[in-house]
């Protein structure tokens, strides 16, 4: 994997636009514009649309598919799917780029009680379940994904200091033991940052996660519990103690205003779930709702092209530089 910079607003704005390179495996030597979506899955194929559609969707942007290890729990069996190929075989996407994380917004969400020392707990359609870093390091093993994020405790915005502190420790540890048991140690990863809605605990984790081999970084925790200043604070944050040569994703940003903040605050990747949400409500949202540019002060360079008349959907499966952005 690779990343490059290729464009950074200039007078202190932080919005980039880039792009990442995914060679070999089932990637197949792909390039992909950041800011760039990740679509949502359930067991590795998009979930608000059927199979048949996927081809039919806009290149390379639709390329990227967020997976979900806990989705594999109950099966098929490890060796089943390790045996045909990983998922680019078993799912028949071998052009596509997945991208693992434990976690999702839809079907696997983090269960911060009952997570201890041991591993994460997921709330899962089969339940609730305990994932241990061996666990999860097996999942990633058989899948072969081109991309994936280590098991992290994520915690509710409301929790006190000490359990913030709690899961940064938890989250570092576990990374330690996911590089430790990943065969390419670490080339393919990205490090979780976590903290809940601790300044102080989300700098210290980003930095920690700065110091070990991983290739970018997933900035986890967001859409449990906090506001919308808190978020804009955090974000900018944790961009800051991030080294700029890396790619960072965040998750559960899923409004169309929540995204254009994220690339406000240097994301390059973000997870993509309103559209399934929308679609499971019956909900048909045609053009994206006014925001007021103050929301995004340091896109004051960026030009919004056709905003607020963009469809939904282009921005949800073609969110690129080329697209929304012009630096």
């Amino acid at each position: 994997m690779r990343f490059v910079v290729t464009k950074v607003c200039s007078g202190g704005g932080k919005a980039r636009a880039g792009a990442l390179h995914i060679g070999g495996g089932g990637g197949g030597g792909i390039g992909i514009e950041t800011p760039a979506l990740l679509l949502s899955t359930r067991k590795g194929l998009p979930a608000f649309l059927s199979c048949d559609l996927l081809a039919s969707l806009p290149l390379p942007d639709s390329l990227l598919l967020h997976v979900c290890p806990t989705h594999f729990i109950e099966g098929p069996p490890v060796k089943t799917i390790s045996a045909i190929g990983g998922l680019h075989g078993m799912l028949g996407v071998p052009d596509h780029i997945l991208v693992a994380a434990a976690s999702d917004s839809i079907a696997s969400l983090p269960s911060s009680d009952a997570t201890n020392k041991f591993g994460a707990s997921f709330e899962t359609p089969s339940g609730r379940r305990l994932v241990k870093p061996s666990d999860y390091m097996e999942l990633i093993s058989c899948m072969k994904p081109n991309i994936w994020a280590s098991l992290a405790d994520e915690v509710p915005a409301w929790v006190n200091e000490k359990r913030n502190k709690v899961s940064v420790e938890r989250t570092l540890r576990w990374l330690d033991a996911c590089i430790a048991l990943d065969v390419a140690s670490g080339t393919n990863s990205f490090g979780v940052i976590v903290g809940g809605s601790s300044l102080e605990q989300r700098k210290l984790c980003a930095t920690e996660v700065s110091k070990r081999n991983v290739s970018g970084f997933w900035i986890a925790g967001f859409g449990l519990g906090e506001s919308i200043e808190e978020r804009c604070s955090l974000l900018n944050a944790v961009t800051d103690c991030l080294p700029p040569e890396k790619p960072r994703l965040v998750s559960r940003l899923g409004l169309p205003e929540e995204v254009l903040e994220g690339v406000a605050a240097g994301i390059d990747l973000f997870d993509s779930t309103y559209a399934h949400k929308s679609l499971s409500y019956s909900i048909c949202d045609e053009q994206i709702h006014s925001m007021p540019l103050e929301i995004i002060g340091s896109l004051s360079e960026i030009k919004i092209v056709s905003f607020p008349c963009v469809p939904l959907f282009e921005i949800y499966v073609s969110l690129s530089a080329t697209s929304v952005i012009d630096c």
